[in-house]
């Protein structure tokens, strides 16, 4: 099955996926329809947040990529509403965005950390390249 997913700076050296941090969580949002992708977006933009790029990927590989680099998946279902407190922030974009963006830092020696989001961008980079050789 395909999802859609939130890249900032697709296709560069520096893309990385949107993810929220709730409490000690991690979670990539894989929307099952581009529209709620879309709208998300939308809502990002709105709190002045980077434009993502909507890219479409393998639910099963974004799901392995999330699984090696610490995240969890959350999927959102077509036309999901939120019906409680937890959905609700699930769904509503942070009130803040995390300004380091450069995930690897040249002046600094690699932190495991580090060195973990540094293969999940090669990761996502292949899955990436994988995806668009298909088309």
């Amino acid at each position: 099955m395909q999802v859609f997913v939130l890249l900032f700076n697709a296709g560069t050296e520096n893309e990385g996926i949107h993810s929220i941090q709730i409490g000690d969580r991690n979670l990539v949002l894989l929307f099952e329809q581009e529209d709620d992708a879309t709208r998300y977006s939308l809502l990002l933009e709105a709190q002045d947040f980077p434009v993502p790029t909507i890219e479409v990927m393998e639910q099963a590989e974004i799901e392995a990529f999330c699984e090696g680099a610490g995240y969890e998946g959350q999927f959102v279902p077509a036309g999901f509403v939120p019906k409680t407190a937890a959905d609700r922030l699930l769904l509503a974009p942070p009130e803040t965005n995390l300004e380091a963006t450069d995930w690897q830092v040249d002046a600094q020696p690699e932190t495991s950390a580090e060195a973990a989001e540094s293969e999940s961008d090669e990761e996502l980079e292949r899955m990436r390249r994988k995806l668009e050789g298909l088309l």
